[in-house]
Parts: structure tokens; C-alpha cells; sequence
């Protein structure tokens, strides 16, 4: 079978012939319905140096954010009819901590002795036309399209959980919420935060058509640059916001919320862009929070399918054959997408 192989750090990817897997036990096998591409990938074939903490060592195929139809069930899965779709939880940890018995493979104890992070991440994972995950990993998609879905998984998940998080800064009238980065996490975020709490939420991009899809889900826009921090005050009345999502992590995104910060505020980073920031008494809002996550859990991504297919998030999907896969990684590289590039392999 066809699939989009990291193949050497600081190496662009490349779309080669594997052997298509088989499950063993306890695994399914999914004929792939979608894959979506997510600058984590870009990281771990552009960014990361070997040996590096959080590099995984290549060959794998690529594809974190992946659902599919049940091909074929290994020994000992019950439960499973073919034909079904699925969305696909990417973490796996070591299944018997404390982390893993609640669903958290994330935050799993034993990472470090485990061989890989994640379907696509270590482990071969769905930018291929067939891929092998554990039974435990497959949330049900009932009728829901599977395609538009297969984002859910990570540009969903991560935000809601940051979301749910901090839910209690957001209980209450006049409360105002703050995303930063309107990609596609930032755009699932404004959706996600719309639906779940009664807030106001400014929303803040330099792209201009981002910042209108995002009005279309009910947030207010604030454009970056000179005069930001002032802006997003003046909504607030000066208070500042009680929750902010910063969805790129660089230093001036993450300078930007925190001096846009109410007094007990919380400020969450979820990008991976790097960047620091210093805390001074004084200079910080009393008992504000700055956090950080990564990814979500299980359980949480069943919510999140729950609320896929009431039609409360819809993912914006650019879809891709499996032959345009890695003009879709080149166009995330450059900054061209404006959705979520999704690869569907076996689109006609």
C-alpha cells in the first residue's frame, strides 16, 4: 500500500510503497477515511534533532489525526462489525498507570520506556491507506461523516480539553475569553468556547480571513499588531479576560495574553512554538494562572465526537488524495492553508 513515510530528520516526507499491516492481538485494522496533516508533523520530520526529548526515530508513516472503517479485527477484539466508522484516539501509553487507567495516555508514567507516543508518532499512523491501531483507541462515529471527522482527534481535542480545564474562570455573567492563533485549533476553539459557556470571546489572528471565520462563529476580532493589548482591554471594560488560549506559544503570543489578563485569570499555552515569558509580582494580575497542556483524553474525545455530531464544531477541511499528500505538507509549511488539509486515500 501507498503511504506518506518520515523517513530521516530534516528530511522532507516521502510517499512510498509499505507493507500494508496486519493486526495482532487487540488491534484493528482501518481502511483509512481521512487523515489530517498538523504542524506537529511538520516538527517531527523539520524540527526535531535525533535524540532529542520528544524526537521519534524514523522510518513511520506520518497521520496523528486519522478515522476509518473497520477492515478487520485481530485476536481477541469482540465488539467491532466491518464497515464501522471510527475516529481514531492518537496517545498511547503504557495502558496499567494511573495516567492511562483514566484515559490520559498523554501524561502516561512510563513514556519513557514506551517505543513510540502515538498512532503517527513513533508508530506507523494514517497517512496511508490502511493503519493498525489498538481497539481501545477507536471512538464510534455512527453516521457522522468520517472524513470531515478525522481532525477531531488532535485540532479538537487539544482545545477542548484546555476548554474544559478552565471552565470554572469562565462560570458566570460578563465573563470574557481570549484565543490566539486562529488556525485550526484556534478555529475549533472559538466554536468549542461558544458552545460550552455563556462568554464573550475575542479572538486575534494577523490573517484577515481567519479572523472573519472566526466572527462567523460569534467571536469578536481583534487584529495583532500595534494597539492589540489596549483593544482587547477595551472589550473587557480594562478588566482583561478570564481565560486565555494561546494557540501559536511563541513569545510575543504569550506576552500578549498575559498582559491581557484579568485578576485571577488563567492562561493557557497550547502551542509548541517555543517561546518564554518572565513573571514579576507586581507585573502580574493576583492569582492569575499561566498553564500549559498537551493533547486530551479519551473519554474526552467521545465528548467531543458528541458534539460533532450535533453540529456544535465543524472542522474547515481542505481535502487531498493520498497522490496530493505532500503538496498538502508543503502548503502547511508555507503558511497557504486555511483550513485543515485532510488526505482521504481512497477518494476517486
Amino acid at each position: 500500500m501507498r503511504a506518506v513515510v518520515f523517513e530521516k530528520f530534516h528530511t522532507f516526507p516521502s510517499l512510498t510503497e509499505v507493507e500494508k499491516p496486519v493486526p495482532g492481538a487487540g488491534e484493528v485494522l482501518l481502511k483509512v477515511a481521512g487523515s489530517g496533516a498538523c504542524h506537529s508533523d511538520v516538527a517531527i520530520y523539520n524540527e526535531f534533532d535525533e535524540g532529542a526529548p520528544g524526537a521519534q526515530n524514523p522510518p513511520f508513516v506520518l497521520g496523528h489525526e486519522v478515522s476509518g472503517w473497520v477492515e478487520e479485527v485481530g485476536p481477541g477484539v469482540e465488539g467491532f462489525a466491518q464497515g464501522e466508522a471510527h475516529l481514531v484516539y492518537g496517545p498511547i501509553g503504557c495502558g496499567h498507570c494511573k495516567a492511562c487507567s483514566r484515559g490520559q495516555d498523554t501524561y502516561c508514567e512510563n513514556a519513557a520506556t514506551m517505543p513510540y507516543l502515538a498512532t503517527g508518532i513513533g508508530r506507523d499512523g494514517g497517512m496511508a491507506e490502511y493503519v493498525v491501531v489498538p481497539a481501545r483507541n477507536l471512538v464510534p462515529l455512527g453516521d457522522a461523516d468520517p472524513v470531515d471527522a478525522a481532525p477531531l482527534s488532535d485540532a479538537a481535542l487539544t482545545p477542548y480539553h484546555a476548554i474544559k480545564n478552565s471552565l470554572p474562570n469562565l462560570s458566570g455573567g460578563g465573563r470574557f475569553a481570549l484565543v490566539i492563533g486562529l488556525g485550526g485549533l484556534g478555529q475549533i476553539a472559538v466554536q468549542i468556547l461558544t458552545a460550552l459557556t455563556g462568554a464573550t470571546v475575542i479572538a486575534t489572528d494577523m490573517k484577515e480571513d481567519a479572523m472573519r471565520r472566526a466572527e462567523a462563529n460569534g467571536a469578536i476580532t481583534v487584529a495583532g499588531g500595534e494597539g492589540q493589548v489596549e483593544r482587547i482591554r477595551e472589550i473587557t471594560g480594562g478588566r482583561g479576560v478570564d481565560a486565555a488560549f494561546d494557540f501559536v506559544g511563541a513569545t510575543p503570543t504569550i506576552k500578549t495574553a498575559q498582559a491581557s489578563m484579568a485578576q485571577m485569570g488563567r492562561l493557557t499555552v497550547v502551542g509548541i512554538a517555543g517561546g518564554v515569558t518572565e513573571w514579576s509580582f507586581f507585573a502580574t494580575p493576583y492569582e492569575s494562572t499561566i498553564t500549559n497542556t498537551y493533547w486530551g483524553t479519551i473519554e474526552e474525545l467521545h465528548e467531543v465526537v458528541a458534539m460533532y455530531r450535533k453540529g456544535q464544531i465543524r472542522p474547515d477541511v481542505e481535502r487531498y488524495s493520498l497522490d496530493e499528500a505532500l503538496e498538502a505538507y508543503r502548503k502547511l509549511e508555507s503558511g497557504q492553508l486555511s483550513g485543515r488539509a485532510v488526505v482521504v486515500p481512497h477518494q476517486s
